[in-house]
């Protein structure tokens, strides 16, 4: 992606889960197309060291809990006292959990549902305001898992559906007062959450199995879609889930 393709000289956009994996790339993609990015996430020198070597006045790490609501308020705050607006809004934060659903516990359930569908809320009640002054846009950080069930991830998938259809909902609600909501739908990306299937070959092979373009993606993958949902080039786009998922959805789900 070069700085060409797209221009946010002036845009701030702040991306949550900034430090790492999709979330770290669609954070740094926004800075080569000229926005200011603030990220936030749970540990500081990640933010930081994601943030090195970039402009300072461009840039604003935020140490924050998108479960914990007032950590979401202070977060958008900071933002907006820093740069003076929030024109886009990338909900990247999540959590992730596999296993039988015989072996979820309930604070599990309660910590991956936190992050995931309390976390967006929290998060886009607050921005929203500032995003309607701005005429600004959502993209979140959906998944193919949103979309259809999955062995062995079925609260993954129920809090990933749920903050899918909240676009869908939200987008309806918000189209008329000028705020779009849009999502990008990856599969299988690899990232520091997903390195043990990247290590397993076994594993690895059968997941590629069900990707029509013969690999799995890489962050690098997901950042120019999620930059094209917010810039004008998708003006008239909304309530929309964009799959970037190498046409792993595509499938019925057998094997070839």
């Amino acid at each position: 992606m070069t700085t060409n393709d797209y221009a946010f000289e002036g845009k701030t956009v702040l991306v949550t889960g900034g430090g790492t994996g999709i979330g770290r790339a669609i954070a740094e993609a926004f800075l080569l197309n000229g926005a200011n990015v603030a990220i936030s996430g749970r540990r500081r020198h990640v933010l930081e060291d994601t943030l090195r070597g970039q402009p300072e006045a461009r840039v604003l790490a935020v140490e924050a809990d998108v479960a914990d609501d007032d950590s979401a308020r202070s977060m958008v705050q900071a933002v907006v006292d820093r740069f003076g607006a929030l024109d886009v809004l990338v909900n990247n934060a999540a959590d992730y959990t596999s296993g039988p659903f015989d072996e979820l516990t309930l604070d599990r359930w309660e910590a991956i549902r936190s992050t995931n569908v309390d976390g967006f809320v929290h998060v886009v009640r607050h921005a929203l305001g500032e995003l309607e002054k701005t005429g600004g846009n959502v993209v979140v950080v959906g998944s193919v898992s949103g979309l259809r069930g999955d062995w062995g991830q079925s609260a993954y998938n129920a809090t990933k559906a749920a903050i899918m259809n909240f676009v869908q909902s939200l987008a309806l609600d918000y189209g008329p007062r000028g705020v779009r909501l849009n999502a990008v739908a990856p599969a299988l990306t690899i990232t520091d959450i997903t390195k043990d299937v990247e290590d397993d070959e076994t594993a690895l092979a059968a997941a590629v199995n069900r990707i029509a373009l013969g690999r799995p993606g890489q962050p690098a993958d997901i950042a120019p879609a999620v930059l094209f949902l917010a810039s004008p080039d998708a003006a008239y786009i909304t309530g929309a889930w964009l799959p970037v998922d190498g046409g792993t959805s595509a499938s019925t789900g057998q094997a070839h």
